[in-house]
């Protein structure tokens, strides 16, 4: 029979890990960054196509700093290979992680982990293609009379990353919910009970986020209480699973 290790030893090994499982995690930031770099003026390009749909003919953004052409499609290039190496990042996390969990917290981490990564791109997704085009076709209609809008690059990354952020944090309703219930903090039938008060918060976070046209805040709003509803549901069916009686042994 082995004897266990010392704490310093057990200490050693698991800061060991954590390093190894880090570099590796930086690394695949890293290579997705040079993978992107060559292609971060096109990228730029990509992610400008909803403001200048919505600004009169010959519009264009420009560059107020003499360093903004240079570093606005680096910091673009950073923020890309941040979100394609999340799936890589998150499992080196879970690896650490993993084995001090018991089975059954593996068994429902994991499809939370998954759910979490997609829904987080589906809001930034959900922000590309609907409410970015919506926000900008409002803001430049309100310009007066007289007035170019003519946005600075910098200023319209540092914007449109807020805005990416605040759309895949949005979507990631159902996953609070479902942890919520799993931890014990509330019950499904206390959040069936509190949705008036849920849907009420909602819209005033869509207020806050999106410009005053109320067209915006209606298109984050409504996704996210579709989503509330449907974490609800979820929970429901986890919980119901996890009371369940397991097989009776022979």
């Amino acid at each position: 029979m082995t004897s266990p290790k010392p704490p310093e030893e057990s200490l050693i090994a698991h800061l060991l890990e954590l390093r190894n499982r880090l570099l590796r995690a930086v690394l695949a930031v890293v290579v997705a960054f040079l993978a992107i770099l060559p292609f971060s003026d096109r990228l730029y390009t990509l992610i400008s196509e909803p403001l200048l749909r919505s600004l009169p003919k010959g519009g264009q953004l420009i560059a107020i700093e003499v360093t903004s052409t240079f570093f606005v499609p680096v910091k673009l290039a950073f923020f890309a290979a941040l979100m394609v190496a999340m799936p890589v990042v998150l499992y080196q996390l879970w690896s650490f992680v993993a084995p001090g969990l018991y089975d059954k917290e593996k068994r429902l981490a994991r499809p939370i982990l998954v759910a979490a990564t997609l829904l987080f791109y589906a809001g930034c997704a959900f922000t590309y293609f609907l409410l970015l085009p919506v926000m900008f076709a409002y803001l430049s209609s309100t310009a007066p009379v007289g007035v170019a809008m003519m946005t600075d690059i910098s200023h319209y990354l540092d914007f449109v990353l807020v805005m990416f952020l605040a759309g895949g944090v949005s979507f990631e309703v159902p996953v609070a919910v479902v942890i919520a219930v799993i931890l014990g903090w509330v019950t499904p039938k206390q959040l069936a009970d509190w949705r008036g008060y849920v849907i009420v918060a909602i819209f005033i976070i869509a207020a806050i986020i999106t410009p005053p046209d109320g067209l915006s805040q209606i298109l984050l709003a409504v996704p996210m209480c579709l989503l509330y509803e449907a974490g609800l549901l979820m929970a429901r069916i986890m919980r119901r699973r996890a009371t369940e009686p397991g097989p009776v042994a022979p």
